[in-house]
């Protein structure tokens, strides 16, 4: 098995904090989601984050005009340089200070960062090579407390910065003559946002306590006059300036009248004169702004409150167009995309991010992310869909292919402890601590099946076997095994036996053998079919904390408190072997321990398993911010994966840092006032577990749950983070199989113009390249796939199984390909049964990749059958009509039925252009 496993992309967070940015064609929304930043492709209905990460979770994003390069700012000031084109960081830079706001000049040449009272412009990186990409032009003084906001003019020679100290500051870009700085008060409160008119230097101000104030200048942007140089800059120009009257001949003033001419006809410098002042608040109690966007060319503003309000005015007179509730949280940022038609607005609070298209009234996205953190996940058979369960209560179901929810079930009222799929794919079953299991089904959306005890009780865990009939879940408090029928509901068992809380159930995906794990340093495997008698009773050195088949049953492991993880055969009850996975969790030390990460570790272990799609493999995590991937047979560390560098959150580092350590105890014990909303939220007395509403809590770092993928080309990990996805990376994979000297890519063409396909195919997979297997399957004559395919060697089959199923993901030659799956499987099909364990992962991915193909063209062939359905109803209706009208019309009437159904199949090819014109819209 291949471990070239990259970070692919993150769900279950669609946004946290920072600011939201549309980009410059106004079809994607950029969230930044904890230390990473996710791309949400709204006209595609595709999410892609990006393979990157900073040091704390993203504070602000800049984007620059071309919507090429990205400027990301974490809560320590830490900066990336990102390409949006290829994905990558460009350069690293520290502004020593935490950043507060960042944005580029509209002419892409400068770009200023608000840091504490003071504003920073520096020269943007352009689009050659570079030592140093941030070069710092002017530092801007004048506030006197920290500033918020930025808005550039239109011809990016004047900027205007907000600040706390309720003043707002216009500041020359270039060395303006009669506009060095001019600062506006008026307010009462901290300045939320400031906004230049289109082509004007009239200024908009916007304060936390809801007031307005419109500013007038009197000088136009074309009044603005560059400041004469004086010193040896003036006598520098003048001698150029003289050279060149020499070099033409002309006799003109110097360089030095000119600018006392100049000097002599100056008008005065800028003034700004306050129009009108305007409030919020005159319908209710909407005080308290807490984000807001204006939009220059339609003279759009939307305002955000802490309610979870937002309004939207016409300015400068300010007409209220309307006022929505999106939550009853806080808004914590606001965009608008370039044709001012969609609104971006995102909650912190329950990390929402939600796209609104104003004109219409409608929602183009939607999405929520878990309120708390992720416990469980599984994947759907087919590898389509992931379920989470959070402790929110809350079940919501994933695409893969667009990293979209598309489904959240509400109706447990407790934390969710497990998820699972039944075998069709088409059921979800789900165990509560609200003493409830529950079956949903994908078809209606609707929870079809609630599974109760007869005494109120806990559940932690849930298990259905293969055939989808039998339901078990076991609970914590009165240490028993529940037993339910799927079809009727019923209560079918109750097993007793073990002495401790259930921490683990797993169905044997081959037999009707029931494995459950316990606190009371056993696991216990039950026979359905011997009415639920214990068979075999496993006795551990420590409590057991999860326990897992593998894919053909012969195996089961088990993860116990001591850090081990051991290897049972469970037809023989005889331990196979153990992994000591101590040092390989690696655990940080809390802000708050007493005690070292070294002597912490004790107490930590694997608190999930799973194998891998052939069996070969085991992942295992825990509460460290590391994953491990252990070889079964060998009992050896094969990669360990790092799914976070976030110091945001807490147990990230093994050792603390000495500089917050004082004679008077940990800094982390002080509740700081960082300015955020309200101030320092004080827990109460004697709280020991962290307040959410806490400005200092940090979340721990823990990984809940892991899952392979059925296809075995990615695994999923419901981490503090989100739930994040790990992909093969097949680009970077140089992996040839059973290769000699004799394979080369010239060999491989000259076998395909010496028409020998079955040598050419085969030389193509010894070489393992992408591009010579594809062009050696495509040069194949689709009357020969027959004959081709069943001469390969049945060795290769697995090989030909995977290409075939990538590439129906990217490939136009949908047939071709089909028929080349066709062939072979009718071909092989008999032989590859008896290797149906190995070939699993490969069937499933190609199961996968032709059920998608499938949903896509049924959709389009059923809107087409439906449309050519209405277009002969139309026709046959004509033609009753003419039947009954006299035989002296038929002259006159058939100039007008051919004009009809020249309409009907106007509207048909009218309604197919519009089908394909809003396709990837997610409304």
């Amino acid at each position: 098995m291949k471990f070239a496993y990259r970070f692919s992309n993150l769900l279950g967070t669609v946004y946290r904090r920072g600011n939201l940015n549309f980009t410059c064609d106004g079809n994607s929304v950029i969230s930044p989601v904890g230390n990473r930043v996710t791309v949400f492709d709204l006209k595609n209905n595709k999410s892609n984050t990006l393979p990157l990460a900073t040091r704390y979770n993203v504070k602000c994003v800049g984007l620059s005009p071309d919507g090429r390069l990205a400027i990301i700012v974490d809560e320590g000031g830490n900066a990336l340089l990102v390409s949006l084109v290829c994905r990558s960081v460009l350069h690293h830079f520290h502004f020593k200070g935490s950043v507060h706001s960042v944005s580029f000049s509209p002419d892409g040449r400068k770009f200023v960062v608000t840091k504490g009272n003071i504003a920073q412009m520096y020269h943007a990186p352009g689009r050659k090579r570079e030592f140093n990409a941030f070069v710092l032009d002017k530092t801007y003084f004048g506030p006197y407390d920290e500033t918020t906001h930025i808005d550039w003019t239109d011809d990016s020679k004047c900027f205007a910065v907000g600040s706390k100290d309720m003043s707002t500051w216009v500041f020359g870009a270039e060395r303006w003559d009669n506009l060095i700085y001019y600062a506006l008060g008026g307010h009462k409160d901290a300045i939320v946002a400031c906004f230049f008119e289109s082509n004007s230097l009239d200024l908009y101000t916007i304060s936390q306590d809801g007031a307005l104030c419109v500013w007038q200048c009197d000088t136009p942007p074309e009044g603005l006059r560059l400041k004469a140089p004086t010193g040896w800059k003036a006598d520098l120009l003048q001698r150029e300036e003289e050279e060149e009257e020499e070099e033409e001949g002309e006799q003109e003033t110097t360089i030095r009248g000119k600018a006392t001419l100049a000097s002599e006809e100056q008008k005065g410098k800028v003034k700004y004169s306050r129009l009108a002042k305007y409030f919020f608040n005159k319908e209710g109690d909407f005080n308290n702004v807490t984000a807001a966007a204006y939009h220059k060319k339609i003279h759009l503003l939307v305002t955000g409150f802490a309610s979870g309000i937002f309004h939207l005015h016409e300015l400068p007179e300010f007409n209220l167009i309307h006022s929505l509730s999106i939550s009853d949280q806080r808004i914590e940022s606001v965009a608008i995309n370039s044709s001012g038609d969609w609104i971006a607005l995102g909650c912190s609070g329950l990390g929402q991010l939600l796209v609104w298209e104003w004109q219409s009234e409608s929602y183009v996205l939607k999405q929520q992310g878990h309120f708390n953190s992720m416990v469980s996940l599984a994947y759907s058979p087919d590898g389509q869909y992931i379920v989470t369960g959070g402790d929110d209560g809350k079940v919501k179901v994933w695409n893969t292919l667009s990293g979209f929810c598309f489904i959240t079930f509400t109706e447990h009222s407790s934390g969710v402890t497990g998820v699972t799929f039944t075998t069709t794919g088409y059921v979800i079953v789900t165990s509560s601590m609200d003493g409830t299991v529950r079956a949903f089904d994908l078809h209606r959306y609707r929870n079809f099946r609630t599974f109760t005890s007869p005494r109120p009780t806990q559940f932690s865990c849930v298990a259905v076997d293969s055939s989808g009939e039998i339901v078990s879940a076991g609970a914590q408090d009165s240490f028993e095994i529940f037993i339910w029928s799927m079809q009727t509901g019923r209560l079918l068992e109750v097993l007793s036996g073990h002495e401790g809380p259930i921490s683990g159930l797993c169905f044997n995906p081959t037999r009707s053998v029931l494995a459950s794990a316990s606190w009371d340093r056993t696991v216990r495997l039950w026979d359905m079919v011997d009415s639920w008698k214990t068979t075999e009773t496993l006795t551990l050195t420590s409590d057991a904390l999860a326990v897992t088949y593998r894919p053909d049953g012969a195996e089961l492991a088990v993860a116990t408190l001591n850090s081990q993880i051991t290897f049972w055969d469970p037809e023989n009850a005889v331990q196979t072997g153990s992994i000591e996975g101590r040092h390989d969790l690696k655990t940080g030390r809390k802000e708050l321990d007493k005690i070292t990460a070294k002597h912490s570790a004790k107490g930590k272990a694997f608190t999930t398993l799973c194998y891998s799609a052939d069996g070969q493999s085991i992942l295992a995590g825990g509460m460290s911010k590391f994953v491990c991937i252990y070889h079964v047979k060998e009992q050896i560390l094969r990669k360990k994966f790092e799914i976070s560098c976030n110091l945001s959150l807490d147990a990230m580092e093994e050792f603390l840092n000495r500089r917050k350590m004082t004679e008077f105890g940990n800094l982390a014990l002080i509740d700081q006032d960082t300015g955020e909303e309200d101030g320092v939220a004080i827990p109460l007395p004697g709280v020991k577990k962290g307040d959410m509403s806490s400005r200092h809590f940090k979340p721990e770092i823990r990984v809940t749950s892991l899952r392979f993928s059925p296809t075995g080309r990615c695994w999923a990990a419901t981490t503090t983070e989100g739930l994040l996805i790990y992909s093969l990376d097949t680009q970077m994979l140089f992996d040839p199989f059973e290769l000699d000297t004799s394979v080369t890519p010239g060999r491989i063409r000259a076998a395909l113009r010496q028409r020998d396909f079955t040598r050419a195919i085969l030389m193509a997979l010894r070489l393992n390249e992408r591009k010579l297997v594809q062009e050696a399957l495509e040069s194949v004559p689709w009357a020969e796939i027959d004959v081709i395919s069943a001469s390969l060697p049945e060795l290769y089959m697995e090989k030909v199984l995977e290409f075939l199923a990538s590439s129906f993901e990217v490939s136009r030659h949908l047939e071709f390909y089909l028929i080349w799956t066709q062939k072979l499987l009718m071909a092989h099909g008999q032989k590859l049964k008896s290797r149906a364990g190995k070939l699993l992962p490969a069937v499933q991915f190609l199961q996968k990749s032709i059920q998608r193909h499938l949903d896509d063209i049924s959709k389009l062939c059923d809107w087409n059958r439906y449309n050519i359905q209405y277009a002969l109803a139309v026709s046959q209706q004509r033609g009753v009509k003419r039947s009954s009208e006299p035989p002296g019309s038929e002259e006159e009437e058939a100039d007008g039925s051919d004009g009809d159904g020249d309409d009907s199949l106007r509207l048909f090819g009218g309604g197919r252009r519009e089908e394909d014109d809003g396709e990837g819209l997610l409304v």
